[in-house]
């Protein structure tokens, strides 16, 4: 005798909510398959479909997520898939939000810092999208700036002053005895003050994380970074503070979650680097930092060019170029060209990428050591100028100009920037295998092997990977064998 298949039980949640919010079936339908297309995602669903679900079949993949967000745009507030009776959403979308204020901000981006756990080949599966990029730059670029993000303590029984933390603003409580505070704490726990101390001590521990990525890549403290983010960062961000400490607090998490964005793009996870840059994005919104905004999408405009998607990169950067104006420092500016021409070097488009190019040097021309720049733009110089020249001209096939400037950016180049070095070197590799002078290629080529053997680093490989591609065509060559000997006994 063959069991029955269990009975489902009719969905009267998302019946209530549909209710609420005055859709049809073919309504609701047609929103979820229209938010799918930002996301690039070709869904067809209809009122079939929708009547389905209120029966108690459970959508697939990322459509619970998408039919809450719908849900979340036409009431007003926050859904998730669990309220509207729905299995949890595949991390395929999570993440990806622009959120509608400071508070939802600290929300979605501590659940992506206590979700990031697992083997690098889990978090490899979140899927990158390249039409998630649109909707947050957009958001970014027209949004209106917060009014608050300051945060208080419970009011006392007589009252208070709500909306200011104590010594930010408001009347000045009596002087009471304090409890006795320890002078270590294992963790931060949530709601207590923060100060500036505080957030000092995020910008060092930034500081110390870039510092490691820049020497052996993303994934030799990469969940150390993440871990510090959610047992630390989080705490602060649901604590006390008032509008000025709450700014700097915004902008230092900002910046840590950017790191924390680069480091798993550096280790090829890409999806779930996409959501991080996404975040560190709403968080510099947050501290009122539009120079910081601009720099988190030329993040962004560098995974899409690293992803082959030029069109977005170009997108990014000039959203990035609006956000910030002509008031930011030649720098700052030259960044702006420089990135916006890698992505017209992805396309091929020889023009475009050459104006882009010279617009990059002449604003770096113009800046000054006395001028005032932020902390995040000072690895930007002739070294990294010369390095991204040389990548654009790589991609453009003009291998003589590639090898000029990557030679010129290897000699300016600190060795703390190892895999920087590395990366410039296999593009001088490539370059002089266009010139047809191919056991100097491998000579590079070996070089940057052996030092992509001694980091953490996917990119590093791959660069190394993509050489050994152009290899292909000499692989009789003496040289050519030689270098795959020497690979070998790394």
């Amino acid at each position: 005798m063959t069991e029955r298949p269990p009975q489902r039980i009719p969905n009267r949640q998302l019946a209530a909510l549909i209710a609420e919010a005055g859709f049809s079936n073919a309504g609701l339908a047609r929103r979820v398959d229209q938010l799918g297309l930002e996301h690039g995602l070709d869904l067809r669903y209809d009122k079939t479909s929708v009547t389905r679900w209120l029966r108690g079949q459970q959508p697939r993949g990322t459509t619970p997520a998408l039919i809450a967000e719908v849900f979340t745009r036409r009431l007003g507030r926050r859904l998730s898939a669990q309220d509207l009776g729905l299995d949890a959403c595949a991390p395929v979308y999570a993440g990806l939000e622009f959120a509608a204020s400071p508070a939802e901000a600290i929300d979605i981006v501590s659940g992506l810092w206590r979700k990031d756990s697992g083997s690098h080949t889990e978090l490899r599966k979140i899927a990158f999208t390249p039409a998630g990029l649109v909707v947050p730059s957009r958001d970014w670029l027209i949004g209106r700036p917060d009014d608050r993000v300051a945060r208080s303590a419970a009011p006392p029984a007589g009252g208070g002053a709500p909306g200011a933390a104590p010594g930010e603003g408001g009347p000045r409580p009596p002087d009471r005895p304090r409890p006795a505070v320890p002078r270590q704490r294992a963790e931060r726990a949530p709601g207590g003050r923060v100060s500036m101390g505080d957030i000092a001590a995020l910008r060092s521990v930034g500081e110390l994380f870039r510092t490691l990525d820049h020497a052996y890549g993303g994934g030799h403290a990469r969940q150390a970074l993440v871990r510090y983010l959610e047992h630390e960062a989080e705490p602060m961000l649901r604590g006390t503070y008032g509008e000025a400490t709450g700014r700097r607090l915004f902008g230092a998490a900002a910046d840590l979650t950017r790191l924390a964005g680069w480091t798993s793009y550096d280790i090829a996870a890409h999806g779930l680097a996409q959501r991080y840059y996404v975040q560190a994005l709403r968080l510099a919104q947050a501290a009122g930092d539009r120079a910081y905004g601009s720099y988190v999408l030329v993040t962004m405009s560098r995974q899409a060019v690293y992803l082959g998607h030029g069109r977005e990169a170009v997108q990014l950067a000039r959203v990035a170029q609006q956000g910030v104006g002509s008031g930011a420092p030649p720098v700052v500016q030259s960044l702006l060209h420089a990135i916006e021409a890698r992505g017209h070097g992805v396309l091929g488009e020889v023009r475009a990428c050459s104006a882009s190019l010279a617009r990059a040097e002449r604003a770096l021309e113009t800046a000054r050591p006395t001028d005032d720049v932020p902390y995040w733009i000072r690895f930007f110089d002739e070294a990294e100028l010369a390095d991204e020249f040389a990548h654009c001209h790589r991609d453009l096939q003009q291998w003589r100009a590639a090898a000029q400037h990557a030679e010129r950016s290897l000699q300016l180049r600190a060795a703390g920037y190892a895999r920087s070095r590395l990366f410039c070197k296999v593009v001088l590799a490539c370059a002089r295998l266009g010139l047809g002078e191919l056991e100097q290629a491998c000579q590079l080529g070996a070089e940057a092997a052996q030092a992509a053997g001694e980091m953490r680093s996917v990119r590093a490989v791959e660069y190394v990977r993509e050489f050994e591609r152009r290899l292909e065509p000499y692989r009789d060559a003496a040289a050519v064998r030689a270098y795959r000997e020497k690979v070998a006994a790394l």
